[in-house]
């Protein structure tokens, strides 16, 4: 075969930088192409999961990640969907290729040991050990990535107070984690020294740092709320009104303070209609969601309500709701005992 000439190199480049000059814009066309349908499936996929509906969600994110499988966005909300749904493994799978596909990210390492976590607390109690040490391993390697994560520093530290020295935890670790913490932003150290007394039971010292954490104002709606579970289970009207109120500064739009303001009249015993009418309108409202007060928890609230009123079969009605969706809830056992034990000592019963 006889060598190309230097005359007939030149039209061959020119013809290949041509080509190139004419693929180049169909390949960035067709790059911002793809883009735009990725953003679009996820824009869908948020709403979805922003609606509660988490098979929807779920599907179009696989579809994405099948189009895009090293997308590590994707597969971090596919982490959050699964985890709603409660399939753990396929919440793991999910988190871990995240973590993979992006190992900085404070976010993914946290939410990899949140899954972990909850995996664990479905599992016997060999493999349960295995993940509460992965767990911890995530919360505090997030910490390491992002010391501004307070969330993770909280998951570090619940950890931490709460599992035994065998799973890695210790209260003598949580201790210092909490002042690290509280050097960072003190309402935080304050919950998360009320939260670890909490796990401990000692009730006491966690209301005076809970209640310190809301007097500074916290930014957080998710610690500001979770004081308010806490308040609410041990019926404490004035603390419940705090944290409504807190909560409404710092997010304004939450649903939860209505859920919150119509419990504390319930406890009161006043107020029915202004209760009954948030109340409903969190049911209505309200994402079905962990953070958030399950449906049960509503309808065991209503219950408490019209027990109040005494208007029985409307009471009765809404604790069989509730023991249907949350067959542990023991304030709805007991409930139903109470009422339906006074409706059969009623003159005239037939029971």
């Amino acid at each position: 075969m006889r060598a190309t000439s230097v005359a007939e190199a030149k039209p061959i480049k020119i013809l290949l930088f041509a080509a190139l000059l004419v693929v180049a814009p169909l390949l960035t066309a067709r790059a911002a192409a793809d883009r735009v349908r990725r953003d679009d499936s996820l824009k869908a996929a948020r709403e979805a999961f922003d609606a509660s509906d988490y098979s929807k969600a779920a599907t179009l994110l696989q579809q994405a990640a099948a189009q895009n499988p090293r997308d590590a966005e994707i597969h971090f909300l596919l982490a959050k969907t699964y985890y709603e749904f409660q399939q753990h493994d396929a919440a793991i799978a999910s988190a871990e290729k995240a973590v993979a596909i992006d190992p900085q990210s404070s976010l993914y390492h946290e939410w990899l040991g949140k899954v972990y976590g909850e995996k664990a607390d479905h599992s016997s109690m060999f493999s349960a050990l295995s993940l509460a040490k992965k767990a911890r391993k995530e919360f505090e390697r997030a910490v390491q990535l992002d010391q501004n994560n307070f969330s993770a520093h909280q998951a570090l530290i619940e950890f931490d107070c709460s599992a035994p020295s065998i799973a890695g935890g210790g209260e003598e670790k949580a201790g210092q984690e909490i002042a690290r913490l509280a050097a960072l932003d003190a309402a935080e150290g304050h919950y998360a020294a009320g939260n670890c007394r909490r796990q401990k039971k000692d009730f006491a010292a966690a209301d005076a740092e809970f209640d310190k954490a809301l007097a500074l104002h916290p930014k957080s709606a998710e610690l500001i709320y979770d004081i308010g579970d806490y308040a609410m289970k041990h019926d404490q009207v004035d603390r419940l009104l705090l944290v409504v109120d807190e909560g409404e500064r710092a997010a304004p739009s939450d649903p939860r303070s209505k859920f919150y303001r119509g419990v504390v009249w319930v406890i009161k015993n006043e107020n029915y209609q202004e209760s009954e009418r948030l109340l409903r309108e969190y049911l209505q409202q309200a994402p079905r969601r962990n953070g958030f007060p399950p449906l049960w928890r509503i309808h065991e609230s209503l219950g408490r309500l019209y027990e109040n009123q005494q208007k029985t079969q409307q009471a009765l009605q809404e604790y069989e709701i509730a023991v249907k969706l949350e067959p542990k809830s023991k304030d709805a056992h007991e409930a139903l005992k109470r009422l339906k034990k006074q409706a059969a000592a009623r003159p005239g019963s037939t029971s």
